[in-house]
């Protein structure tokens, strides 16, 4: 594989965004939801409406990696904590996701995402990083507790009318 760039994304990026998050999501959890619950969550979570709304929101930052100029991952970051009732730092930054392309997993794009974030959350005073993965992910939890989170609470997702029981990961900034 080719070097890995990485670079804020831009209103250029949305229809790119938009395809990797619903290639990423379908491709690992597709299976798991019916079809008209998969439908409806695609197109609140990763329709270009979708994309760009996040992207005009300013408490979320984007971060992409490309490898050819062509998007491998991304990272979106929520400066608003949104789990509160669980924050242990006095200042909770949340990953909101961190996705690599299907067949890009393993190539070391969401541990150099995951460090971006990290260090911008400490550059920007925040103290505490939260996240929150299927309770059955077992690779990402893997992943997660690799890079110093573990799990703090029992919550939930929802995808269309289904409710999938998560776990909220914290790793502390300090």
């Amino acid at each position: 594989m080719n070097a890995v760039s990485h670079r804020p994304a831009s209103a250029d990026d949305i229809a790119a965004l938009a395809r990797l998050g619903e290639e990423s999501f379908v491709a690992k959890f597709g299976h798991l939801y019916r079809q008209q619950d998969l439908d409806v969550f695609l197109d609140e979570a990763f329709s270009p409406r979708a994309i760009a709304a996040e992207m005009a929101n300013p408490a979320r930052l984007y971060r992409l990696a490309e490898v050819d100029g062509n998007l491998a991952g991304y990272c979106k970051l929520g400066l608003v904590c949104g789990f509160p009732e669980h924050a242990q730092g006095s200042r909770t930054i949340e990953l909101k996701q961190l996705y690599t392309a299907p067949g890009m997993t393993g190539h070391g794009i969401g541990t150099q995402l995951l460090n971006w974030a990290i260090e911008l959350a400490r550059e920007r005073g925040y103290d505490e990083m939260q996240l929150s993965v299927w309770s059955e992910n077992h690779d990402a939890q893997r992943f997660y507790a690799r890079h110093g989170f573990a799990k703090v609470a029992d919550v939930t997702f929802r995808v269309g009318e289904h409710i999938d029981e998560e776990f909220l990961f914290s790793r502390l900034l300090g």
